[in-house]
């Protein structure tokens, strides 16, 4: 058996329905998608990254049965990445309708399936071991009924068991008491400029950084600012700046994501966290100039691209 860390990812798995179109509709509207994409989505969109950067990848997630899961989980597999849950037999896998405008914006709307029937005693036979890595999404702990569960088994993870804490989108809508619980007990806060500004209430995004990681004694943060790049703030240290990439933005859908895929499986294989922000920042801007969520590039493209500017 390989000591290699792996990742344990509980953001759940979806199908994502991805219409691209020149404008959202007015209400009761109507518009024609000048191209269309059923693919996985959701965390397969970090799984894979991190996969294609050569990190061993658990789905700590439940599938389900039916057209939408069997897709799921031939995409799984083609990436390499484990399923050890027991599926739900009754219920096919939650589906996401993006709405992707010209400028790569991107809008949801989601309907769930057998990922939200996850059962306290699916997390508890995963095999998480010292260095390992657990990554949390803000879906996981947004909804009452999986958020109670999720809480209590990140809180009795070993300490050496590094747990990364994403946010995402509609933090606004998780209970406070449940980001601080993650924040209490993540190693790596991962988030977009806005998340952190709204944790703390700084404009400034690496005032923003540098704050959250003065919040604990374990916790580093890295906030993503899109074109800009990143910022890093080591544990009571200030923010450093991490630039970006030059690219044509195509699609931003599942960016974050990759970033933090990549940031994840880079920090594993024992890159410096500047170092590996460097490298996220470069596989998101590859990712966002393809029509697609799951299109992270495989760390030899990654090597193969930023070769250009380090010439």
């Amino acid at each position: 058996m390989s000591d290699a860390p792996r990742l344990f990812c509980l953001d759940t798995v979806l199908i994502d329905v991805v219409l691209k179109i020149s404008a959202l509709p007015q209400r009761a509207g109507d518009v024609l998608a000048s191209e269309n994409l059923v693919t996985t989505g959701g965390g397969f969109n970090a799984m894979s990254a991190a996969a294609r950067h050569h990190m061993s990848v658990v789905y700590a997630g439940r599938l389900g049965a039916g057209p939408f899961s069997a897709l799921a989980a031939t995409t799984l597999e083609h990436e390499h990445i484990a399923a050890p849950i027991a599926r739900n037999e009754d219920l096919d896998t939650g589906i996401c309708v993006v709405l992707l405008e010209p400028d790569g914006e991107r809008s949801f709307v989601t309907s769930r399936g057998a990922e939200a029937t996850l059962r306290a005693s699916d997390l508890d036979a995963l095999d998480v071991r010292a260095g390992d890595y657990v990554l949390v999404s803000g879906y996981n702990v947004m909804y009452p009924e999986l958020a109670a569960l999720v809480l209590a088994w990140v809180a009795r993870l070993a300490l050496d068991v590094t747990v990364v804490f994403d946010p995402a989108t509609r933090m606004v809508d998780i209970p406070p008491s449940n980001v601080d619980a993650m924040v209490e007990r993540a190693n790596w806060l991962l988030c977009n400029a806005s998340e952190a500004m709204m944790l703390t209430g700084r404009d400034d995004v690496a005032e923003a950084a540098s704050s959250l990681a003065a919040r604990n004694d374990t916790l580093d943060v890295l906030v993503r600012s899109g074109a800009k790049g990143c910022v890093v703030a080591l544990n009571h240290r200030d923010a450093v700046v991490v630039p970006g990439f030059a690219t044509t933005v195509v699609d931003t859908n599942g960016a974050g994501d990759v970033h933090n895929g990549v940031f994840v499986a880079e920090l594993a294989s024992g890159h410096e966290p500047l170092a590996a922000a460097r490298w996220a920042n470069a596989a998101a801007a590859m990712a966002i100039s393809r029509f697609g969520p799951a299109t992270g590039p495989r760390r030899d493209e990654v090597e193969r691209w930023t070769a250009q500017f380090d010439e």
